[in-house]
């Protein structure tokens, strides 16, 4: 099973045990080895598979990136003597009861629907900008306000200050008329 690869990518190369054989693949992540290895199973977390870096091992699957590239591991006679040795055979009139065979096992749980926790996230990113959007809007209107206020204070003090000197002219005026009038 080929993967499809980019050129831009950068390829490693990756090595699980098949049977006799390791097969090695270069590409750009696990993820893309265990396509190209037909595994549904993370054989990385499991130990099984690992990244290789010794450039001799390296260089076939280099040159073949996406394709399973199967080694065998040691000759025949090699991996004969590596196999476990018998063992002892029992007396045929001695029945072994057999094992109950194994219990199956349960289906994995389904994976939890995240799509709450995105839509309550967005609900809270949006409600955030809202708030921004709102405090902005405060803001400019606070702006406003602040220069409507020394607008208004900067032509009442002018008014005041007019109207004083108005009043302390008439005061002057009434005064010097009474000077006058008592003699």
């Amino acid at each position: 099973m080929g993967v499809q690869l980019t050129r831009k990518q950068k390829l490693k190369v990756y090595r699980t045990p098949i049977g006799f054989h390791d097969a090695y693949v270069a590409a750009p992540s696990q993820k893309a080895a265990l396509v190209a290895w037909g595994s549904d199973h993370d054989l990385f977390a499991r130990g099984i598979a690992e990244l290789v870096g010794d450039p001799e091992l390296t260089r076939e699957p280099l040159a073949k990136p996406g394709e399973v590239v199967r080694r065998s591991r040691g000759t025949a006679a090699e991996q004969i003597a590596a196999l476990p040795a018998d063992r002892p055979k029992r007396a045929r009139e001695v029945a072994e009861p057999s094992p109950p065979p194994p219990a199956p096992k349960p289906k994995p749980k389904p994976k939890p629907d995240r799509a709450p926790l995105d839509a309550a996230r967005a609900a809270l990113d949006e409600t955030a900008a809202r708030h921004r959007r709102e405090r902005d809007a405060l803001a400019e209107r606070e702006a406003a306000l602040a220069r409507e206020r020394r607008d208004t204070e900067k032509r009442q003090a002018a008014e005041v200050a007019t109207l004083r000197a108005e009043a302390e002219q008439a005061q002057a005026a009434y005064d010097a008329a009474m000077r006058k009038w008592r003699g």
